[in-house]
């Protein structure tokens, strides 16, 4: 028996935290998220370093047949980085008070909003001829609806950028440029809540 297999096999035998798939689904292995939220949550309890809302987000978990239901583990995540957030924010406003983490968002917001108001088609660099990367009219679609939300004000919600996806193509926009920037807008959304 795989490690896995058995890990998965252990977590059955207690009452399981999220919705599970039927084993012809996959989902994420049950071990690997039951452990992760067990050290975010003695992290956030024992006001611990070594874990942020940064690392909440880039979290990821293999797939397996039988494992937690994906959304609503993605739901859950979501919760538990806008607490980390929060106290981030508590933290920071405590020491160097309201002012310095208004500045420090107007800062990050206004290097993104400049980033997104590049020409279509040159927001981010390009992957290789034989390379794929994001598709560029579906990334520059999103930078439209960023940029409407930090200049004009438009709704927009750190969910709704979490749950941002793209198709790929040939000569496409490189994915970690990307990420990055979605990454950075979402600390933005978390900043302002």
């Amino acid at each position: 028996m795989t490690d896995s297999a058995r890990s998965d096999r252990d977590a059955s035998a207690v009452a399981p935290s999220f919705p599970v798939l039927p084993r012809r689904e996959k989902g994420y292995q049950r071990a690997a998220v039951d452990t992760f939220l067990a050290r975010a949550r003695r992290a956030f309890e024992d006001d611990a370093e070594g874990i942020g809302s940064a690392d909440i987000r880039a979290a990821s978990f293999p797939m397996v047949r039988g494992g937690y239901d994906v959304p609503a583990v993605d739901a859950a995540l979501a919760r538990v980085e806008e607490a980390f957030a929060q106290r981030e924010r508590a933290l920071v406003v405590s020491t160097d008070g309201a002012s310095a983490w208004v500045g420090r968002a107007r800062t990050d917001a206004q290097v993104i909003l400049d980033h997104l108001t590049r020409a279509p088609g040159h927001k981010f660099a390009r992957t290789g001829m034989l390379t794929f990367g994001y598709r560029i009219d579906e990334v520059d679609h999103v930078a439209k609806r960023i940029v409407r939300f930090l200049r004009d004000g438009d709704a927009l919600t750190a969910e709704q950028v979490r749950q941002t996806a793209f198709r790929m193509q040939r000569r496409g926009y490189r994915e970690e440029q990307v990420d990055a920037l979605l990454d950075a807008t979402i600390d933005v959304l978390l900043a302002i809540r």
